[in-house]
């Protein structure tokens, strides 16, 4: 009977953790966007966003290239393990028709976002480098063009690849091509 019991404690503990673990990890409501029926995106994936220069930036400026649009934040862990890999996939792939675009979602805007960029070193192949690729100031209304973004970072890829998978350095091997 107290084996019944200890089961049964540690099985509710392990569901409590898990949605605990869940309910803290989720974007807040507002946050959230929403996709359609099918977890496709909704609309097109074109947009007009201001850089750290107050210059705009559309995605419709890189045709022809490769463009990995990573939506990420300051205030993110997992974006920041990520950066570094970006900064590699940029010095490696840029002469081949490749970029980042970094969409930063700071609600903050660019008070947060500028510092950052400008002060942040990421070690790469021993050095510490800079965020060597385009950062523009996104929203809501942008990532719903994507079809939502679920947390951070959130990375996808616009024009013929033929890399895919998860972002992780282990798979910058992958030939990319524009």
């Amino acid at each position: 009977m107290k084996r019944i019991g200890l089961v049964l404690g540690t099985l509710i503990g392990i569901v409590a953790f898990a949605v605990l673990a869940n309910r803290t990890t989720r974007l807040p409501v507002t946050r959230a966007v929403s996709t359609n029926q099918d977890y496709k995106p909704t609309g097109s994936p074109d947009f007009t966003l201001k850089d750290l220069e107050d210059r705009d930036v559309s995605l419709s400026q890189f045709k022809g290239k490769v463009v990995l649009v990573n939506f990420w934040a300051t205030w993110c862990g997992p974006c920041k393990i990520e950066i570094p890999w970006l900064v590699e996939l940029q010095d490696k792939y840029t002469a081949r028709g490749f970029t980042v675009l970094g969409v930063a979602m700071d609600e903050e805007g660019k008070s947060a976002v500028a510092p950052f960029v400008r002060k942040e070193r990421f070690k790469v192949d021993g050095t510490a480098q800079s965020m060597n690729y385009p950062i523009v100031l996104g929203n809501d209304a942008t990532a719903d063009k994507f079809g939502g973004l679920l947390g951070f970072p959130t990375s996808t890829c616009r024009q013929t690849c033929r890399w895919a998978g998860e972002l992780r350095r282990n798979r910058q091997s992958h030939p990319i091509t524009a």
